[in-house]
């Protein structure tokens, strides 16, 4: 019948069985599975929450992403699955593991795997996981490979394993992707005590000085690459690899089973990726401001301007302002520079800062000298006072730069235990690296491996420069517009922080609800984003090239928000 949609949009949910978890809180352990939702919402993916397995019973979904669940679970994991559905499960789940015939073998060292995927056929660093070896005859699919140690370790056994059961079938990943995800982007322990330093000399972040650094869980050796004047860097965002390797099965698995699953694109129109210039002012010296406000003049971007205490003068935030540029705070908990580390402190300062630029909406933060204790006191700081965004995980060290802590897209940071693992009000967009060209820092030989590297991923090249070093330091001035020029040259758009967190947060309100006859897309909320770009994936051959795009390794459909069919 015309206006019914002619394919099936494919009910995706996501199950952290409520229960189980609180049992473990209560142990003091984590619970780092509903980082599979922050990952289908960041994506645009439309998917439902399930907190009680016993739902299941009566709202089977199509694919179901298990994100935790007890041992009283499996049964109807296999009923999703004989009626049709498919199931994916991560790292260990002894009860499932006994229910398909096989036995585990945890796996608590980091390594490294290869998915059974064209679009990353380097190794992926993963940090925890769980091999199933099966012990009976059964149907199974087995793809790609998991490595002890290093990518040419001993072989391990396959990354996934895929039973099938009735009509549908259950898919272990061995790897534990959301453990692996949250560890790469916030580490796996709060920051107590200084990090290990790179063996060549390169980044002695065992300085005394807790930083974001001090926490972060890349290999020295293996995942670091040189430029050609020898610039060591880490070169591979691992957590946004692991992301994409994720959706482009859940997307083939859609296709193959003949549904479709319309999601949002990371973009507005027009933009493929975003590169963003943040600045400390530090020394707040008002001819060092005037000599950055020429030079960003000159290059035609905005910046986002962190401002420490007791800041610049007056005029230079009225220019700043009046030149489309984000005022935005600069959180000092540095002793020798007068700080400290705590919930006042980040308080009075916010206060002078508000102060002193006439305006009580402050949206960014990023901590001086990367200043970082513990695991979440920084975002619950930020949500109590007002700030929206987080700037301060990125590198402090010359030989620490790049994808430090695996990603170069904005994410909302997970909480530990003590705090049911929730998701802070406070969007994190971590920095690659900061004054290049200063000397004792890197040189601009790594400006285009970076932005190679996150136009991969379709993120945030987002480059720190401080106010002073421009002014002084012609080299760095140089760097500036470089990153500029080689960042327009391959479609970047620059944005302040301010903007970031304002797309990110209103795209994710909007809701995809199917397609009708003709393959358009159905939506009930626009959230205002009339600039949106709402993707289709499509089977193999079929579609316009000229309106579609490669999305996660599939084939999609654009549709811009004024041609899709609100309902």
């Amino acid at each position: 019948m015309r206006g019914e949609p002619m394919v099936k949009m494919a009910d995706v949910a996501v199950l952290l069985d409520r229960e189980e978890a609180q049992r473990r809180w209560r142990r003091g352990e984590n619970v780092f599975g509903g980082e599979l939702m922050e990952i289908l919402s960041h994506a645009g993916v439309p998917h439902r929450p399930v907190s009680d397995p016993e739902e299941l019973r009566s709202a089977v979904p199509d694919l179901l992403f298990v994100a935790l669940a007890g041992k009283e679970a499996v049964p109807l994991l296999k009923a999703v699955a004989e009626r049709g559905g498919e199931v994916f499960v991560f790292g260990s789940f002894p009860a499932l593991a006994a229910a398909m015939g096989a036995a585990e073998t945890i796996l608590d060292a980091a390594g490294y795997a290869r998915p059974a995927s064209e679009i990353h056929p380097a190794p992926l660093r993963y940090l925890r996981g769980c091999r199933w070896r099966i012990s009976t005859r059964t149907s199974l699919t087995a793809g790609g490979g998991m490595y002890e140690g290093r990518p040419d370790g001993p072989f391990l056994g396959p990354l996934s394993q895929r039973f099938a059961i009735g009509s549908g079938g259950i898919t272990h990943w061995a790897v534990d992707l959301p453990y692996t995800v949250v560890g790469l982007q916030q580490g796996t322990r709060p920051v107590h005590r200084d990090g290990f330093p790179a063996p060549d000399g390169t980044a002695g972040i065992d300085d005394g000085i807790l930083k974001a650094d001090d926490g972060f869980e890349m290999d020295w050796d293996v995942d670091r690459l040189a430029t050609e004047t020898g610039e060591r860097y880490f070169a591979h965002p691992y957590a946004d690899w692991w992301k994409e390797v994720l959706l482009q099965s859940l997307l083939r698995t859609v296709i193959d089973r003949e549904w479709t699953l319309p999601f949002v694109d990371y973009w507005p129109s027009g933009i493929s990726q975003v590169a963003m210039i943040s600045l400390d002012s530090d020394w707040n010296v008002d001819e060092s401001a005037e000599t950055t406000l020429r030079l960003l003049r000159e290059c035609r971007v905005p910046a986002t301007w962190c401002l420490i205490e007791p800041g610049y003068g007056a005029d230079v935030y009225r220019k700043a302002t009046a030149e489309g540029h984000e005022l935005a705070f600069h959180y000092n908990a540095y002793g020798p520079d007068g700080g400290s580390w705590g919930r006042e402190a980040f308080s009075r300062q916010l206060d002078w800062l508000r102060e002193a630029i006439g305006k009580e909406q402050v949206v960014s933060n990023k901590n001086h000298y990367t200043r970082y204790e513990g695991w979440g006191e920084l975002f619950r700081w930020c949500e109590e006072f007002g700030i929206r965004s987080d700037q301060t995980r990125g590198p402090s060290k010359k030989g620490n730069i790049g994808f430090l802590f695996g990603t170069c897209h904005p994410y909302f940071p997970a909480a530990w235990a003590e705090e049911e693992n929730r998701f802070y009000d406070v969007l994190e967009i971590s920095f690659l690296t900061q004054d290049i060209n200063l000397g004792r820092l890197a040189d601009d030989s790594v400006i285009v491996p970076f932005l190679e590297g996150v136009r991969r991923v379709r993120g945030v090249a987002h480059f720190l420069f401080h106010p002073i070093h421009l002014h002084r330091e012609e080299p760095v001035r140089r760097a500036l517009r470089r990153v500029v020029e080689e960042g327009r040259r391959r479609d970047f758009v620059f944005w302040t922080g301010e903007q970031i967190d304002k797309w990110e947060r209103r795209r994710r309100r909007i809701r995809v609800t199917g397609v009708d006859e003709t393959g358009r897309p159905l939506i009930s909320e626009s959230a205002g984003c009339e600039e949106a770009v709402v993707l289709v994936p499509l089977p193999p051959g079929r579609g316009d090239r000229e309106n579609t795009v490669l999305r996660h390794g599939v084939r999609c459909q654009r549709w811009s928000l004024s041609q899709v069919k609100r309902i």
